[in-house]
């Protein structure tokens, strides 16, 4: 039942959605607008539907545009639109990047701080191990790489 009375009620409301809108100036040149009627001693005129509802006439500023007009609108806003979306995909590509070398310089930095030997090969394919000059040149390497990855 409750949902009955409901279903009416927003139905009576929406009555008076569609109200017309008029204009009149009172004697004090104040301009009024209202879906009421206005006094009866005032003259009053009917305001263009906003809504575009109950029209029978297209307004006198629209121009009908020719269907290759129309096309080259769809088409040009679909390229704007693939473009914004290559554009964000690149965008998106690039974060992922940055972000995997930040993580890898952080692990890096980490195993080299941790005052291991490190075993690096050479062209030939022979360990060396890193000494201590080394070390704290890669370690400047790392952190100028965090500053760069990680912001």
């Amino acid at each position: 039942m409750k949902r009955y009375f409901s279903v009416i009620a927003l139905f009576a409301f929406s009555l008076t959605a569609h109200a017309g809108l008029n204009k009149w100036v009172d004697a004090d040149g104040k301009v009024h607008y209202s879906d009421a009627p206005p006094p009866e001693n005032v003259k009053a005129e009917s305001v263009r539907n906003i809504a575009g509802k109950g029209q029978t006439e297209a307004p006198a500023t629209f121009s009908p545009k020719s269907i290759a007009e129309r096309e080259a609108e769809l088409k040009k806003s679909k390229q704007t639109k693939e473009e914004a979306a290559a554009k964000k995909a690149q965008q998106d590509a690039e974060v992922a990047v940055k972000k995997q070398n930040c993580t890898a310089s952080q692990q890096n930095l980490r195993l080299l701080e941790e005052g291991m030997r490190i075993v690096t090969y050479d062209e030939k394919g022979e360990k060396t191990y890193l000494d201590d000059a080394a070390r704290e040149q890669q370690i400047n390497e790392v952190r100028k790489n965090i500053r760069t990855y990680c912001n």
